[in-house]
Formats: C-alpha cells, structure tokens, sequence
C-alpha cells in the first residue's frame, strides 16, 4: 500500500466512524489530490480487498 492508499484508507475509516461516506469533493479537498489519482487509489485498496462498497446500502465497507 502506497502513502497516498494509506492516507485515502484512513480517511475512510475516519469518516465510517461517523456514519459518513466520503464524497469525491470530500476527499480531493482533505487529500488535495485530484479526481483522477483518488480514483486509482481507490480502485487499488478494491483489488487489494481493503474495502468494498455496498450497492445495496451504499456504504463503504472497511
């Protein structure tokens, strides 16, 4: 896992302890990262299995 997966991993963990799903201006303004490299990381953390996201509740599963 690289830095930035690390530092997006987090950021979801933190917000799923509140009940909230991150929102792509969310996390491009906490990362300060743009749309395209989130989205790369976060497909990596899918096909590393370290989260999931439920199509049924719309959630993001840690």
């Amino acid at each position: 896992m690289t830095d930035f997966e690390r530092k997006l991993y987090q950021i979801f963990v933190n917000m799923r302890l509140y009940g909230k799903n991150p929102t792509l201006p969310e996390l491009k303004r906490k990362t300060g990262k743009g749309e395209q490299e989130i989205r790369e990381a976060t497909k990596s953390l899918i096909r590393q299995g370290t989260i999931a996201w439920d199509k049924e509740n719309k959630i993001w599963i840690i």
